[in-house]
C-alpha cells in the first residue's frame, strides 16, 4: 500500500436493511454512468417487501460487474431522503462522515481509474463478481475533512459548468430535430404537402454504407498511447442519437491499421448502433455525428454511414433524418430478434425514404450548419471540461492526501 494511500474498509460499512415500512416508495435503478435512474414510481399494489433500503448519503452498487460492460455501477443517493433499490444490489455507508466525506468517496468511484480495478479484481469469477472484500480493499488517498471540501467544491464547479455546456446541447440537438419535422415529416414549408419534384429511395441511394471491423480484444489498449485510434464502440452512441464522448475506452495502433484505411472515421460520418439487448432495446438503430477526422477507428456492429452528397443532402440531414421517430421505429421493426436483437446491413441500407430536391437541401442547410457548428463547437469545450475534471482533481487528491 501507498503510504499516503487507506483501505476504504477502514472508513465503510454494510448497511443491507429489509424493507419492511415503506408502502409508496421510489424503486432506484443504477444506471452505467453511476447515478440512479428511476425505475418504479408510487405504484400501487407492488410488494415493496422484497427490495432493499438506501437512504440520503448512502451508496449501493452492483457487485456482478458482467451486466456493467467495462463500468461497475455504483451510485450515492443524494436527490431523495429515501429510496428502494433490488435485494441485488449492496447498501453501504461512510461510518464517520467527518473523516471522510460521500461526495469525495463517489468523486473516486466515478474515475476511470477504479472501473478497470473492478474489473481487474472481478475477472475469471464464474459471473464477474467485485465483492464487498474487494471494494473493501480499495486504496485511496484520504486527506483532511477540510482539503476533502475544497476538492468536491473544484469538482462541483468544473461540473456545474459542463452541465450548462450540456443543457445547451440538449437544446439544440431539439431545436435540429424541430426544424427537420417541421420540414421533412411535416412539410410546413410547403402547405404541408410533399412537393412534386421530390423522390422516393432508400438509405443507400444517398450514402455509402459499411460495417466496422472486427477487432481482437487482445489488439486493443485500454490507455492510450502516442499514435493510436480511438475505437468507435456502440458505447459512443446516446439512447436517442448522438455522440457519448465517455464512451467505452479501446484504442488500436496506428502502425496496425495500414490495411484498414476504410474503417477510419472522417468529420460527418454517421455511426449506427447495429445491435441491442433483447429485452432492453435502448439504442438500436440509433446514430452519432462524428465531428472530427482521423481520430477513430469504427468497431464491429457498428454501421458506417457516409453521405455521397446526392441532390446536395448533407450528413446534418442524414443525422436527423435517422434519429426521427419513424425512422427509427421503421428500422426496428425489421430487426433480426434472438438471444439480442441486431440489424442487418442488408435491412437498414434498404430503408425507405424521402429524397428532397436540391434546392431544398441547400435551403436546409444553410439552416441547419451554423445550428451544427456551434453544437460541435460546444462539444468540444465539454469534453475539454471534462478531460479538466478527470485530471486535475486526481492530481489534487494526491497533492492533498
Amino acid at each position: 500500500m501507498k503510504s499516503n494511500y487507506k483501505k476504504l474498509g477502514s472508513y465503510i460499512r454494510e448497511v443491507n436493511v429489509r424493507n419492511t415500512e415503506l408502502k409508496n416508495c421510489i424503486l432506484l435503478g443504477v444506471s452505467v454512468s453511476k447515478e440512479f435512474i428511476p425505475s418504479i414510481a408510487n405504484t400501487v399494489g407492488t410488494d415493496f417487501s422484497k427490495y432493499k433500503i438506501v437512504n440520503k448519503n448512502q451508496f449501493t452498487y452492483i457487485p456482478d460487474t458482467s451486466r456493467r460492460g467495462d463500468k461497475i455501477g455504483i451510485a450515492l443517493l443524494d436527490k431523495y431522503d429515501e429510496a428502494l433499490v433490488s435485494q441485488a444490489y449492496t447498501v453501504f455507508e461512510i461510518i464517520d462522515t467527518n473523516e471522510l466525506l460521500p461526495e469525495y468517496l463517489m468523486m473516486w468511484f466515478r474515475r476511470p481509474e477504479f472501473d478497470r480495478y473492478a474489473r481487474f479484481k472481478s475477472e475469471g469469477s464464474v459471473r464477474e463478481i467485485f465483492s464487498w472484500k474487494e471494494l473493501c480493499n480499495v486504496e485511496l488517498p484520504i486527506p483532511n475533512i477540510e482539503k476533502q471540501k475544497k476538492i468536491v467544491t473544484q469538482y462541483n464547479q468544473i461540473n456545474e459548468a459542463i452541465k450548462i455546456k450540456e443543457s445547451l446541447n440538449n437544446n439544440l440537438e431539439q431545436q435540429a430535430q424541430a426544424i427537420f419535422k417541421s420540414w421533412f415529416v411535416d412539410f410546413e414549408p410547403f402547405g404541408k404537402e410533399i412537393p412534386d419534384n421530390w423522390e422516393t429511395g432508400t438509405l443507400e441511394d444517398i450514402t455509402e454504407f459499411s460495417n466496422g471491423y472486427a477487432f481482437k480484444s487482445e489488439d486493443l489498449f485500454n490507455e492510450p498511447f502516442d499514435d493510436c485510434y480511438h475505437v468507435f464502440k456502440q458505447g459512443h452512441i446516446k439512447k436517442g442519437g448522438g455522440f457519448n464522448y465517455n464512451g467505452t475506452k479501446s484504442w488500436f495502433p496506428k502502425n496496425s491499421v495500414k490495411l484498414l484505411d476504410k474503417f477510419i472515421l472522417k468529420k460527418g460520418d454517421i455511426l449506427m448502433a447495429m445491435t441491442d439487448m433483447k429485452d432492453n432495446v435502448a439504442i438500436l438503430g440509433n446514430t452519432a455525428l462524428m465531428d472530427v477526422d482521423n481520430k477513430y477507428v469504427v468497431n464491429q456492429r457498428v454501421g458506417l454511414l457516409r453521405s455521397n452528397y446526392l441532390k446536395q443532402i448533407s450528413p446534418y440531414y442524414i443525422y436527423l433524418l435517422t434519429n426521427s421517430k419513424d425512422f427509427v421505429a421503421d428500422l426496428r421493426r425489421r430487426a433480426n430478434v434472438s438471444v439480442q436483437v441486431n440489424l442487418s446491413s442488408d435491412e437498414i441500407k434498404a430503408s425507405k425514404l424521402l429524397i428532397p430536391s436540391e434546392d431544398v437541401n441547400i435551403k436546409f442547410n444553410s439552416i441547419i450548419t451554423p445550428i451544427f457548428e456551434f453544437l460541435i463547437t460546444n462539444n468540444k469545450e465539454c469534453q475539454k471540461l471534462i478531460d479538466l475534471r478527470d485530471t486535475l482533481l486526481p492530481k489534487l487528491m494526491l497533492e492533498n492526501s
